[in-house]
């Protein structure tokens, strides 16, 4: 009978440790609109969570994210705040629900968000 508990006890210990090390850091992603306001106060390495708006026609590495909340926005009067992300890899799509990891540099234009991580959580139908 002993046996059987701290097997089981074993079994489970495993399982939430799998959860934990699998869910590490998505609780930590900062929001669009938390940072819009002032990126360059945001030093180091953060992870931010947004919706893909579009590619830079003047640069292709860059894209636009905005605030999941946006999403709910249906009028054209809308106050977006859009964040420049630049990522030398397979850019999302428009509508992508990404998580970024990297950091904001100062650029002439503002703040630009250098990432280094890309990760996808879902798409959003949004646009034509």
């Amino acid at each position: 009978m002993k046996k059987t508990i701290l097997t089981v006890m074993t079994l489970l210990l495993g399982v939430a440790l799998a959860v934990v090390i699998t869910t590490k850091g998505d609780g930590n992603a900062l929001q669009v609109n938390q940072v819009g306001a002032d990126p360059l106060a945001y030093s180091g390495t953060i992870t931010v969570t947004g919706i893909m708006a579009g590619v830079s026609k003047s640069d292709p590495s860059i894209f636009g994210i905005y605030d999941i909340k946006e999403l709910q926005c249906t009028t054209a009067n809308c106050n977006k705040i859009y964040i420049p992300v630049r990522h030398q890899g397979a850019m999302p799509k428009i509508g992508d629900e990404v998580r970024v990891t990297g950091s904001f540099s100062k650029v002439p234009q503002g703040a630009l968000f250098t990432a280094e991580k890309i990760k996808v959580v879902r798409n959003h139908q949004i646009g034509g």
